[in-house]
């Protein structure tokens, strides 16, 4: 945990900012896989982590009562039946007085204590729940119909806790580093360990197990693949050959919560054919060119554009696009082979904050978020400000059912040399990605370099 001053700190610019009524964040509990004692790893939610730091304990709540001034939380200590199964276990207690606060209660006590404020007229600030147990919960404890949770949400919770997790303290910055490394290290062992004959899910379980030793676990779920052409494509049985390019987009988080999400595209070869080191080059070029334009006041919005733009020369030079690069770009014709955003926040969260919803957390009253192709899938479009970290994850994609879908309807005929397209259909994908905090005048790679250029991939790749 952080020194206990920072979680008094949170939650007092949360009742400065809200002013009246409750907050009531519920932590998450166990999510069995099979059976209802085998679970899924467990994640506790973010913003009940934020606030107080409570990391590895299912089945609490916790509430701020900013009219009264109570903080308390709800769970129950492990009991000695328990412990026979987990051994010795801090008390709630403990955690409570590390996070700054002092009333612990029963678990059963919850439902009565929100009752009995509800009686007297309090307003409940709750957040969007994401799990099915969240919005049962919350329908029971506050008497709200199943249907009506959604619409009832905070939205003045929602845009306070946005105001303050989106920009990272220093102490936070310390901790994004340590996930970014531990993710580094990651990509360092496959470009350098990756071989033809092996799976991809050879690989992947390698480099999951590079996570947990880092001592926290998987950020999200693994995407290596030499189908790069499909943007989540989870590492599979397939078997990798000499000529294939290998997309491994993965991350890790570290003890504290905060995780890491990078992205290499490598040869199983020694080296990158000639062609695609250029259809490689175009790609960096635009990762390249948006990392520049990364500062404060800027629309990260703008800087996808500007990304989209390069990729459209690029491939114009490679014969595949023609016409003005800009005309290309407002047209929409990029997405034939760039299909998703830029990039996005990052924090305790990869998608840092999205079960907040993208209209709060990437976007403003002003902006709006666009429903086109392409465009809907980017999920941070505002200005940047100091202290936003982000990923940058440009990427060309050859998805050969969407080029026949898109050449069937006749789109983008000005602009794409479908001829040229076809002989790309089993090319792949390439993408790179990587992570920065926005500093006072432009940003700043979080973690250590990692080889990026074909050429110092290739060295790797023939250690």
């Amino acid at each position: 945990m952080f020194p206990k001053s920072t979680y008094v700190n949170r939650r007092n610019i949360l009742k400065q900012t809200l002013k009246s009524g409750i907050i009531l964040f519920p932590g998450n509990g166990e999510s069995s896989m099979n059976y209802a004692d085998n679970w899924y790893p467990f994640m506790q939610d973010s913003s009940f982590l934020y606030y107080t730091g409570i990391d590895h304990i299912p089945n609490l709540y916790f509430l701020i009562n900013i009219d009264t001034g109570e903080e308390i939380l709800f769970g129950n200590n492990a009991t000695p039946e328990e412990k026979v199964w987990i051994g010795s276990a801090e008390k709630l207690e403990s955690f409570a007085e590390k996070s700054g606060f002092s009333t612990v209660k029963p678990l059963d006590q919850v439902a009565s204590y929100l009752k009995a404020q509800l009686a007297k007229g309090q307003q409940v600030h709750y957040l969007p729940p994401y799990r099915s147990a969240q919005k049962i919960a919350i329908s029971e404890l506050l008497d709200i119909p199943l249907q009506e949770v959604e619409a009832n949400k905070s939205v003045a919770l929602i845009q306070a806790i946005v105001a303050q997790r989106e920009r990272k303290s220093a102490e936070e910055l310390v901790q994004l580093e340590e996930a970014v490394n531990i993710t580094r290290k990651m990509h360092e062992y496959a470009i350098i360990n990756t071989k033809a004959g092996m799976t991809e899910m050879q690989m992947a379980g390698t480099l999951n197990g590079i996570a947990v030793s880092g001592g926290g676990g998987l950020a999200f779920p693994i995407i290596l693949t030499k189908d790069g052409q499909y943007l989540h494509n989870h590492a599979t049985t397939a078997v990798l050959s000499e000529g294939d390019l290998v997309l491994c987009d993965c991350g890790a988080y570290n003890t504290m919560g905060y995780g890491g999400d990078m992205t290499r595209t490598f040869p199983v070869g020694k080296t990158f054919s000639p062609l695609q080191k250029d259809v490689y080059n175009i790609v960096l070029n635009a990762h390249e060119s948006a990392i520049a334009a990364l500062k404060p006041g800027t629309r990260f919005k703008d800087i996808h554009l500007l990304a989209s733009k390069k990729l459209v020369e690029g491939l114009t030079d490679l014969g595949l696009m023609k016409g003005d690069a800009d005309e290309a770009v407002a047209a929409g014709a990029h997405t034939l082979f760039f299909q998703c955003g830029l990039g996005h926040m990052m924090g305790l969260d990869i998608h840092d904050m999205e079960n907040l919803a993208e209209q709060y957390v990437g976007y403003t009253p002003e902006l709006k978020k666009s429903t086109e192709f392409g465009l809907k899938s980017l999920r941070l479009g505002k200005e940047l400000q100091e202290d936003f970290v982000l990923t940058v994850e440009p990427g060309l994609y050859f998805n050969p059912f969407l080029i026949d879908e898109r050449r069937a309807q006749k789109k983008y005929m000005d602009f794409v040399n479908y001829d040229e397209v076809e002989k790309f259909k089993s090319f792949g994908g390439i993408r790179v990605e990587e992570d920065f905090v926005i500093t006072k005048d432009g940003s700043k790679l979080l973690g250590e370099p990692l080889a990026k250029t074909p050429e110092a991939i290739e060295k790797l790749r023939n250690n």
